[in-house]
C-alpha cells in the first residue's frame, strides 16, 4: 500500500496516516520476510557446506523442513487472529500512537468505519484515513472517552485557580465556567474526579458570588455620594427679586 505524503511550499509534509502506512509496512515486510529467508538460507548452507564424509542424514533435514513449516502455520495463524481482532474492532473507538520518520508521536483518536485488508494486514479507516493495525494502543468505550476528555478540560482550568484568598473578579469566567462543565456532569463523570474537587469548586463559587455582591454594594454606595446629587440650586435670584 503506497503511502500518500502532503507538498506545502515545495516542502513534503508527512500526514499521521501516510508515517502509519509507510514506517509499519516497512517493518512488516522486514520482519516477516527476514524470519522465513533465514530459515531457508541456512538451511541451503547446510546442505552445501555439510561434511561430505558425515553428511547430514535425510531425517534431519525432514525434521528441519517440518520445524519450518510449523513456524509458517504459526505466523500465518497469527496474522489470521490479527486479521479477526481488526474486523471486530469495526464501530469501535480507538486510539493510535503513531511514530513518524523523525521519531515524533501523534495521537489519533476516532471510530473505526471499516477495516481494509491487504497483503495479509490490515489496516483501519479512521477519520477517512488509513492506519496500521501495529499502530493501535487502546480500545475503550466512548462514554469513558467522553468523561475522561470532560475531567480532563475540567482539572486543566481547575488548576489554573489561584488560591482562594487570592481570589478575584478577574476570575469569573473561569470559575463560572468550572460550576457550568461541573453542574452539568452525571454521576459517572463525575467519578473520575475526586470529592475534594467539588468541595473546593463549592467554596470558589460561593466566594465569587462574595466578590459580585461587594462590588456591587460598594458602586451603590458611590452612586448614593454622588456629589452632583447634594448641590445646592443658584442663589442668584430672579429678575423680579432685584
Amino acid at each position: 500500500m503506497g503511502a500518500v505524503a502532503k507538498v506545502e511550499d515545495g516542502k513534503i509534509v508527512e500526514s499521521t496516516s501516510a508515517a502509519s502506512l509507510a514506517h509499519k509496512s516497512v517493518k512488516g515486510t522486514g520482519n516477516d520476510s527476514l524470519d522465513k529467508d533465514a530459515f531457508l538460507q541456512l538451511l541451503v548452507a547446510q546442505m552445501k557446506y555439510q561434511d561430505p564424509l558425515e553428511p547430514t542424514s535425510n531425517t534431519e533435514y525432514i525434521s528441519q523442513y517440518a520445524t519450518f513449516s510449523e513456524l509458517e502455520q504459526m505466523q500465518n495463524m497469527s496474522a489470521s487472529m490479527d486479521l479477526f481482532r481488526a474486523s471486530s474492532l469495526v464501530g469501535q473507538t480507538v486510539l493510535l500512537k503513531v511514530t513518524d520518520g523523525s521519531g515524533r508521536t501523534t495521537d489519533v483518536q476516532g471510530n473505526v468505519d471499516y477495516v481494509h485488508y491487504e497483503k495479509n494486514k490490515a489496516y483501519l479507516s479512521i477519520n477517512g484515513e488509513l492506519y496500521s493495525m501495529d499502530d493501535l494502543s487502546t480500545v475503550a468505550d466512548p462514554t469513558y472517552l467522553e468523561a475522561y476528555k470532560l475531567a480532563a478540560e475540567f482539572l486543566n482550568d481547575y488548576n489554573k485557580l489561584p488560591a482562594l484568598d487570592k481570589l478575584s473578579l478577574s476570575d469569573k469566567d473561569r470559575v463560572e465556567k468550572l460550576d457550568k462543565i461541573y453542574q452539568e456532569m452525571t454521576e459517572y463523570q463525575k467519578s473520575f474526579l475526586t470529592e475534594e474537587h467539588g468541595g473546593t469548586l463549592a467554596k470558589y463559587v460561593e466566594r465569587m458570588k462574595e466578590l459580585v455582591a461587594i462590588a456591587g454594594a460598594d458602586k451603590n454606595e458611590e452612586t448614593d455620594t454622588d456629589p452632583d446629587q447634594d448641590k445646592e440650586p443658584d442663589e442668584g435670584g430672579t429678575d423680579d427679586d432685584k
